[in-house]
């Protein structure tokens, strides 16, 4: 195993970062442990200037180029925030930055991303697609090829959130961390593991892409298919060459969350902790809150890695969370087509206290008998019972209706 990645590398990395990284606050929260069942410390470094935790990677290893290595120009392939980490950080230096990104990245991250500096390339399906570009533009230009998780100072810099962990939360037990390519996650694992060896460090994958657990299983790295995720901060098909020995030697537990745990995790943020994460970001709460992990009781550290979100994905997701937790139901309703019907209807959601968002009406298809209509109702409801209440109320009346999922 490379010596490059170490504690004391790590803390190395931390001295030459400390004046440009924002140290993000570790703070118990009382609302998701009662969920949990755990005394659980949420790690917010969603609020670093860039909006995710890959600043203190890509500042390590701008911090420790050579100047000739500078002077060239640096490249990298991101869906987002390794592209964003770069760009500020280079851009505060005078550094020339070219940064490829996949063309379905969000467009808050190449916004952005074009917003503190950086050339943006968008080349490709998938962020290997967009590597093996940015590789072939290195080679042509004569560019510093700055990777976003394979590379020791990269990891180093990562590090530095675990010894932040260690020193905020008071015997630290266990810590649960997103991983992608696996450069967070080694990085935080080695700071902990070499510090207190009995402090447990669990990782989370998205359902869809488990590269670092299939990685595991097969005993080296392996190159999955492509698929689409919520979490497309951590979409990697492929663990590091350098981050899977590491993650190998110090993780305790992978697991994995799906898109509707991860969709979950978001709004509990957002609803209850009034905070904004990603889809990557939110992937390690989405674990305790559907217990996934092996993890009972202990005092845990959940890294909340990243809150840059597309808004229109954002939108989404809240509305699928209110229908999924039975605040906003839609209904399809048989009426006859005369004056007075709808009325009538408006009347007994009204008794309901049933507020209508949206409606739609329709002569002509739905099996509409002629002389009836149908119309669909979108309608804020207050959760499962309201809405069986609003269903016999209809029934009660002799409505023909059904509830559209």
């Amino acid at each position: 195993m490379p010596a490059a990645v170490s504690l004391q590398e790590i803390k190395n990395a931390q001295r030459r970062i400390k004046d440009f990284i924002y140290r993000s606050p570790c703070e118990k929260s009382e609302e998701i442990s009662q969920l949990t069942g755990q005394q659980v410390y949420l790690k917010l470094d969603n609020l670093q200037r860039t909006g995710a935790f890959k600043e203190r990677g890509a500042l390590n290893r701008i911090l420790t180029l050579s100047p000739a290595e500078r002077n060239r120009g640096l490249i990298a392939a991101s869906a987002g925030n390794h592209a964003q980490a770069v760009a500020y950080h280079a851009a505060q230096r005078g550094i020339r930055a070219v940064i490829v990104m996949p063309m379905m990245t969000p467009l808050v991250k190449v916004s952005a991303t074009r917003d503190f500096g950086a050339e943006v390339v968008l080349y490709g399906a998938n962020y290997e697609e967009a590597c093996a570009r940015a590789t072939e533009l290195c080679q042509q230009q004569g560019l510093t090829f700055l990777h976003p998780f394979d590379d020791a100072e990269v990891i180093n810099g990562q590090g530095t959130i675990g010894l932040e962990m260690l020193d905020q939360v008071p015997s630290l037990e266990a810590v649960v961390i997103p991983i992608g390519g696996g450069g967070l996650i080694a990085g935080v694992a080695c700071a902990i593991k070499e510090s207190n060896p009995n402090i447990r460090v669990v990782g989370v994958q998205t359902e869809r892409l488990p590269s670092m657990l299939r990685a595991i299983q097969a005993g080296e790295p392996v190159t999955l298919p492509a698929d689409a995720t919520i979490a497309d901060g951590i979409a990697v098909r492929r663990a590091g060459d350098i981050t899977f020995p590491y993650v190998k030697k110090y993780v305790d537990e992978i697991v994995t969350v799906d898109e509707e745990e991860i969709a979950k995790a978001i709004l509990v943020l957002l609803e209850r902790e009034k905070l904004l994460a990603e889809g990557a970001g939110a992937a390690a709460l989405a674990a305790l809150l559907q217990h996934k992990t092996s993890l009972t009781t202990q005092r845990t550290a959940v890294l909340v890695c990243g809150g840059n979100i597309d808004v229109s994905l954002l939108s989404r997701i809240i509305e699928r969370g209110l229908v999924k937790d039975g605040r906003r139901m839609r209904l399809r309703i048989h009426l006859s087509d005369r004056p007075g019907a709808l009325h009538n209807l408006t009347r007994i959601l009204t008794d309901q206290r049933a507020n209508i968002v949206q409606t739609q009406h329709d002569r002509a298809y739905y099996g509409v008998n002629l002389g009836d209509t149908v119309i669909d109702l979108t309608l804020e409801t207050r959760g499962a019972s309201h809405i069986s209440q609003i269903l016999e109320a209809l029934a009660r009346e002799n409505y023909r209706h059904e509830l559209i999922e």
